[in-house]
């Protein structure tokens, strides 16, 4: 664990326009700098760099972060990577405790020894003419096989005492290359084509390997080790990062050869699931790549099933600004096949028919049931029912329940009742609108102030007492993100916009506060501006305030001198606001740090 207190230090001295300037070419705009972004294509300079704020953002793509969040996403380096890097640019020595640095070399380890089996099998590739006859025959040329660092493990239970100093070395059966049987050991792949697995960063973590002849198991994955996870690695995902930023959408197969085939085809956006199922970990962190993620399965019944599962996957992450579509290709066709008899553009013309994630909900839910029966139509809303309860609130939600109602010949809000749902309510009354209005108000108040102090962090210490105040009773998620933000950038004086973004990375509301951060690009203002606009959304707020309770005490049948007091203190500090308001300069934040 890298100290927080080193991160503000580094990022102090880093300085993010030289960092970014090595890979972007960026012109001055302003109080920024700008530069065509280098995670997506285009021809207008849409991302952004504040050397006042240390951050980055694309307008385009919605990168975003600190100096060493661009070495992350640019370079492909691990956290504690990008900032021995930057350190090693200053001079600073990066402090690791023990234990850290024990996990971390233990993982390097692994690495590096998976590294040297991918070598090893790829050398063996080319002396085996039955592996190179293999994979020709599934139309896959000689840059392909380089591109993906493809191999071959000999059919021999030790091959791999070859290429390593040691076969006892304790680390080939820790990376799953090796099984140690009652004192015995041996190669686990043997007579198969390798086909490494790669971290986002490149580092090799596991292999999928398959049987020359279809002998079973036709395929063969490592097993879970401290650097591989099935449930959180997709096939081919280091190879397709950057046409996914280009193209700013992502096909998953099912198969690396889907995978392989679509990239030498041009299709280069595409992963695969490690021989499991797709995980709601998954789709989480392709939504996070790209806006639009498609899912291309074999048109077979065990692709069908894969399609659904993908489906209940990507329910509790789904997003109302993200689209997610279902390709189900004709049966006995999967993208490798399909591309190899008819070219591409048969790919394209079935990604061109996708089905949206609506629709391919209501259809598959409704496989095998006569929808013309009572009987039918609710056993449909019955398994519907879990599905839909798991989905955030949202418009997308909201149009689904309304098909899945069109289907099952029923209300809306029948839907909603069965399914335990709060009830759409269209025209609000009048106070109820006024009410509203008065809400999206206050909220608009409160993300202007969180986008203030996110920018500048110093201001946080001036209004520490109207902080504690408005907020630091309150659970909801917008009053909870500007006291973590508050106690943060007070615990740390000094602090950049973009070193308190790293300050607050493991926070449960790490992205939106980078999403905010970015947003204030868009307004830049000095110190100055930014207390006065502080000071006037405080002000506004404890207006508000002061009024519903000068209101309800109004209320009181019988007063008492306390409460006559207390109405008068309240009236007399709600006339200074008030004054300073219309006074048009500061005096309205005046006394936000001395309560009356």
């Amino acid at each position: 664990m890298i100290p927080p207190g080193f991160i503000q230090d580094l990022l102090a001295r880093v300085d993010i326009v030289d960092v970014v300037g090595r890979y972007v070419q960026l012109k001055k705009g302003g109080q920024n700098f700008l530069g065509l972004c280098p995670f997506h294509s285009e021809k207008s300079a849409s991302f952004t760099v504040s050397p006042s704020k240390q951050f980055f953002h694309c307008f385009g793509c919605g990168a975003h972060g600190t100096a060493i969040g661009f070495l992350i996403e640019h370079r492909g380096l691990g956290f504690v990577e990008a900032v021995r890097e930057l350190a090693q640019q200053t001079g600073m020595e990066v402090p690791v405790d023990a234990a850290a640095a024990q996990a971390t070399g233990r993982v390097q380890a692994l690495t590096e020894t998976l590294q040297r089996a991918t070598d090893f099998y790829r050398q063996r590739l080319k002396s085996s003419q039955a592996a190179i006859a293999y994979l020709k025959g599934r139309g896959l040329t000689g840059a392909t096989a380089v591109r993906f660092a493809l191999g071959f493990s000999p059919d021999e239970w030790k091959a791999l005492a070859a290429g390593f100093e040691s076969y006892d070395d304790r680390r080939l059966v820790e990376a799953g290359l090796v099984i140690e049987n009652e004192g015995k050991r041996y190669d686990r792949f043997r007579g198969r084509v390798m086909f490494p697995i790669r971290n986002r960063r490149g580092a090799v973590i596991g292999f999928g390997a398959r049987s020359l002849d279809g002998s079973e198991p036709k395929y063969l994955n490592s097993p879970e080790t401290p650097v591989f996870h099935k449930g959180r690695e997709l096939y081919g995902l280091f190879e397709a990062q950057e046409a996914i930023r280009r193209k700013r959408r992502v096909i998953v197969c099912e198969g690396y050869l889907d995978v392989i085939q679509l990239a030498q085809a041009g299709i280069a956006e595409t992963v695969a699931a490690l021989g499991t199922a797709v995980t709601a970990q998954h789709v989480a962190e392709l939504l996070r790549l790209a806006d639009h993620v498609i899912f291309a399965f074999d048109g077979d019944v065990a692709g069908r099933k894969a399609a659904r599962r993908a489906l209940e996957a990507a329910l509790p992450v789904l997003s109302d600004t993200k689209q997610i579509d279902f390709v189900l290709l004709p049966d006995g066709e999967d993208p490798d096949s399909l591309v190899r008899a008819h070219g591409p553009q048969a790919m394209v013309t079935e990604i061109s028919r996708a089905l949206p994630l609506s629709r391919w909900f209501v259809q598959s839910l409704s496989e095998g049931r006569d929808l013309n029966t009572a009987e039918g139509r609710a056993a449909l809303l019955a398994e519907s029912k879990p599905l839909v309860a798991v989905m955030p609130a949202g418009a997308l939600r909201l149009q689904l329940l309304r098909e899945l109602a069109d289907v099952a010949r029923s209300a809306p809000a029948e839907v909603e009742a069965l399914f335990g749902l709060k009830p759409w309510r269209r025209l609000p009354n009048a106070p109820q609108r006024e009410n509203r209005r008065q809400a999206v108000e206050i909220a608009d108040l409160k993300q202007h102030i969180l986008q203030r102090l996110l920018a500048v962090p110093d201001l946080a210490a001036e209004f520490v007492p109207a902080i504690a105040d408005e907020f630091i009773a309150s659970e909801a998620p917008i009053d909870r993100q500007i006291v973590e933000v508050c106690r943060t950038a007070g615990a740390h004086r000094g602090l950049t916009s973009g070193a308190l973004q790293e300050l607050l990375a493991e926070s449960d509301f790490a992205e939106q506060y980078r999403d905010t951060a970015a947003r204030e690009l868009q307004t830049e203002s000095d110190i100055s501006v930014a207390r006065i606009e502080l000071g006037a959304a405080f002000a506004k707020l404890e207006l508000r305030r002061l009024n519903d309770e000068l209101h309800e005490l109004a209320t009181q049948a019988q007063p008492s001198g306390e409460l006559l007091d207390r109405i008068r203190l309240l009236s007399e500090r709600r006339s200074r606001l008030m004054a300073g308001a219309t006074a048009g300069n500061n005096d309205a934040t005046v006394g936000l740090g001395k309560r009356a």
